[in-house]
């Protein structure tokens, strides 16, 4: 019942939304879980979100597992270098990292095109998102390498190279899916694995506060966006995690893009409501569709 049991992993931005319902997942499964973020209780890094790194680490071992807080900034090299050192010193290995550090939700501005847009939030966006994740895989690859297995994830937006909206926003989202396709490379011969993820429209803290609705009732938050309706939990992609750590193939996967709906569908899991959410499908449908 509990597959991942006796495995190591670390959630980088596990704070809330996705990373949070990673964790969560992954300690369902049975894995010790590293959360890490920046913010905690009485100094939140992402102001108004009130979510805490303890929070997820108490959920996370309220699920089956063990659940570890640790406050990081993933953008200090020298922050990530002693976690995956106590990693290390604490398990003795490291079986999955999960990249999902984010923070660019308000340096993004949707309305300007890339020379308007403020260059200082542009670049701290790629800092956040981007250097970040490079950062973390650079100190927890060796650990991986050393015992010739493990799988990182990048979580992304979109599993194509097509444009999403926004310069910056979509330099960060397809530098995820290149990162992903670059380490697979050089990590194959190390029997080490890495690919990129990506889920639907997300259900998240953040996403359920905009709309006025809370996870009992967040149907009605397709009278403000109708595609809300194909909206998924973080827990969707906690799942799709948790089934890519224990696919005894996993290396046939290896420098991929993939999804959480084509993953569901792979796999058999579902949300958490026993329902199959498929992003993948809704867009082509309702949206691309709509606009041909």
């Amino acid at each position: 019942m509990q597959p991942l049991k006796g495995n190591v992993a670390v959630v980088a931005g596990a704070t809330r939304g996705e990373g949070r319902g990673i964790a969560v997942e992954l300690c369902v499964a049975g894995a010790t879980v590293y959360c890490t973020g920046r913010s905690v209780r009485g100094r939140p890094a992402t102001s108004p979100r009130p979510e805490t790194i303890e929070e997820t680490a108490e959920l996370v071992t309220a699920h089956g597992g063990v659940g570890i807080w640790a406050q990081v900034d993933h953008t200090v090299p020298e922050q990530v270098r002693a976690l995956i050192e106590r990693v290390k010193a604490e398990q003795g290995r490291l079986d999955l990292l999960v990249n999902d550090v984010w923070g660019g939700d308000s340096l993004t501005n949707w309305e300007a095109r890339f020379w308007e847009h403020s260059l200082e939030d542009g670049l701290l966006m790629q800092r956040r998102a981007v250097h970040s994740h490079l950062i973390t895989s650079y100190f927890a690859a060796p650990l991986m390498v050393e015992q010739k297995s493990g799988l990182i994830i990048e979580i992304t937006d979109g599993d194509t190279l097509e444009y999403r909206g926004n310069l910056y926003y979509d330099l960060a989202k397809v530098s995820a899916i290149r990162l992903a396709k670059g380490m697979a490379e050089e990590l194959r011969p190390f029997g080490v694995t890495a690919l990129a993820l990506t889920p639907g429209f997300l259900r998240s803290e953040a996403m359920l506060d905009l709309f006025g609705v809370t996870e009992a009732n967040w149907r009605d938050g397709a009278k403000k966006d109708p595609h809300f309706i194909a909206s998924e939990t973080p827990r969707y992609i906690g799942r799709a995690v948790a089934a890519l750590a224990t696919d005894p193939n996993i290396a046939e996967k290896s420098g991929q893009a993939l999804s959480t709906w084509a993953l569901a569908k792979t796999y058999g899991f579902t949300d958490v409501d026993g329902s199959r959410p498929d992003w993948g499908r809704h867009f082509e449908e309702n949206i691309r569709g709509s606009a041909a």
